[in-house]
């Protein structure tokens, strides 16, 4: 090939990715690609201020580790830009996870409610569990979590960031499953929601319970 038609390729091919560049930015301003009405109880994307469906895709700013609501053509443009990452896809129902009371003790967590997630911010894995205000976070000791994937190589491959193993040791026998990182978020607002007085009510463990339901409907076997 010639060096004057490389160049002729080259510059055809880069309108085309300007043009959906392009294309892709006309959409997130426009207020009519989604069929979601804009009004006063509409969800919103976080982006960019248009109506989302109640259904709609999450990102994860790591950073703030705060889940943004987007739009799906924010979601696309977004995704693994700057601060921004997608959440995770899979739910994985754990069976058998081997977790002894001095392990868990060792976590120093006050309720036997808690999700764990790997950040890249801050090079350890967090511990976060949900309180009246929302999630408390703690970070874990090294030794702990090895403690813990040397117990159960399964979590050798939880995902940093945008998943997390979600433990529900509050009932007999234990719950984990592995969860996009949203829907980990997701349990400590339904708690906030539904907690009542200074024990929380009956309402939090009607609603922690249909949640893991909802969970394992989701989720495929380990």
């Amino acid at each position: 090939m010639s060096d004057g038609r490389r160049l002729l390729d080259d510059a055809v091919a880069a309108r085309r990715r300007a043009g959906v560049v392009s294309g892709l930015r006309g959409l997130a301003r426009s207020p009519t690609r989604t069929s979601v009405a804009r009004s006063a109880d509409t969800e919103v994307c976080d982006l960019c201020g248009v109506g989302i469906p109640e259904d709609h895709r999450h990102l994860l700013a790591l950073s703030e580790r705060r889940i943004v609501c987007a739009c799906e053509a924010c979601w696309a443009m977004r995704s693994g830009e700057g601060d921004y990452r997608p959440t995770g896809m899979r739910t994985l129902w754990l069976k058998g996870l081997e977790v002894p009371d001095d392990l868990w003790a060792s976590f120093q967590i006050p309720i036997g409610l808690a999700f764990f997630m790997a950040s890249t911010v801050t090079s350890c894995v967090v511990a976060m569990y949900p309180s009246p205000g929302g999630a408390t976070e703690s970070e874990l000791h090294f030794e702990t979590w090895s403690r813990m994937r040397e117990l159960n190589p399964v979590l050798d491959g939880l995902e940093p960031d945008i998943e997390g193993l979600i433990a529900n040791r509050l009932v007999d026998p234990p719950l984990y499953v592995i969860a996009p990182i949203d829907r980990c978020y997701e349990l400590t607002g339904t708690i906030k929601a539904h907690w009542e007085g200074i024990s929380g009510g009956p309402g939090v463990e009607v609603a922690v319970s249909q949640f893991f339901e909802t969970l394992r409907d989701r989720a495929v076997p380990a």
